[in-house]
């Protein structure tokens, strides 16, 4: 049993079922994100566990105790929104004391929390201000103290950063993980963002069509995604998905693929485990940073393998240059060294880390190896 259960849960409206039987234990201290595209049930989810919504099926725990029935104030968690939900005509020091005067905290208490929460989030100074005073960051911080003045059993953050800038962010984010790595609070958070994610959780639950796709470690989920779903959705730039076939030749099995001159390129897999596959039609998933140029291979690698390509197209992006080349009809991008001298209409030799390479059913979606 964990800190926080949902057993079995589900969500519908009517005969349109949202959220189908979704089974998560979340450990004390737990940082779970639940990350997915716009519909795919990880805000319903969220408000099931806050009581804003009745869960149809199932059941969800808190500390052993089950909060079907018991109202949201009842329930000792406290909610970061999207849009804030400060009240405009209040100090910052209003906004966060008072919660705790609805819930009866005497005055010396209330400025104690006030202190420490201000100290921690670093808001000092703008406990005279009200909100229309500050900036979106700025704001963000407020809700977060205010919640934090609860001592809740969970934390609840629905999109917290989807209204701010690139750059603050990517900023909050950093201050979100000091903050839960300081206090060590249980935390459930949804975001669309897969950086979010990936930088943030210590278990991802990947949504999509009401379902929980996959649920894993950050390295789990990237590195070994369930389905072509979560492949392709997590990880910027994603992974590469084409077709390819599965070969025989002389005991080597290998992924054979079309590249767009019509040349076959062979790929040997790093493991003995496709030999069950051969002649198979597969979808073959390889990660940006696993096809590079030669001298930027990973070293320790003894599946390097080099296929001569045409450049489509490059984009310098600082620190690295994505290339762009086709395999199996599909376009595929490459993350090379900065200063590789490549550009568009070049036949270029392309390191492929076949150790990071994974295989999908393209029927089913679902990985095979």
């Amino acid at each position: 049993m964990g800190f926080l259960d949902i057993k079995n849960a589900t969500k519908s409206y009517g005969a349109v079922k949202v959220l189908y039987e979704t089974d998560i234990s979340v450990e004390e201290g737990e940082f779970l994100v639940l990350v997915g595209p716009s519909g795919c049930g990880k805000s319903t989810l969220l408000n099931m566990i806050a009581g804003l919504e009745d869960v149809t099926s199932g059941d969800i725990a808190i500390k052993g105790r089950s909060m079907i029935g018991v109202k949201p104030a009842e329930r000792n968690i406290a909610m970061v929104f999207q849009s804030y939900a400060l009240y405009p005509n209040m100090t910052v020091r209003g906004n966060i004391s008072f919660g705790m005067e609805m819930h009866g905290i005497a005055k010396p208490e209330r400025e104690r929390k006030i202190g420490e929460v201000a100290e921690l989030l670093q808001i000092q100074p703008l406990l005279d201000r009200k909100p229309g005073q500050l900036s979106g960051g700025q704001r963000q911080r407020v809700a977060m103290g205010r919640a934090l003045t609860r001592d809740p059993d969970v934390f609840l953050f629905d999109e917290p950063l989807s209204n701010l800038d690139a750059k603050l962010r990517v900023d909050m984010r950093t201050e979100i993980k000091k903050l839960h790595q300081k206090l060590g609070t249980t935390i459930v958070y949804v975001t669309h963002d897969q950086i979010e994610a990936l930088t943030l959780s210590t278990r991802i639950a990947v949504m999509y069509g009401g379902y929980v796709q996959q649920l894993g470690t950050p390295k789990e989920v990237y590195d070994n995604p369930a389905n072509m779903f979560v492949a392709g959705f997590m990880g910027s730039p994603s992974m590469n998905l084409f077709p390819a076939r599965v070969t025989n030749h002389d005991g080597t099995i290998a992924a054979e693929v079309r590249l767009s001159d019509g040349t076959q390129a062979r790929l040997p897999f790093a493991s003995g485990t496709m030999a069950a596959h051969e002649g198979r039609e597969i979808v073959l998933g390889i990660r940006p940073e696993a096809i590079t140029d030669r001298d930027g291979a990973d070293r320790n690698s003894s599946a390097i393998h080099i296929v001569e390509a045409p450049v489509e197209l490059t984009e310098p992006a600082g620190s690295d240059t994505f290339v762009a080349t086709n395999m199996g009809g599909k376009d595929i991008t490459a993350r090379f060294r900065a200063d590789v001298q490549v550009k568009a209409g070049d036949r270029f030799p392309f390191a492929i880390n076949m150790e990071k390479a994974v295989a999908f059913d393209p029927k089913t979606e679902a990985r095979i190896a």
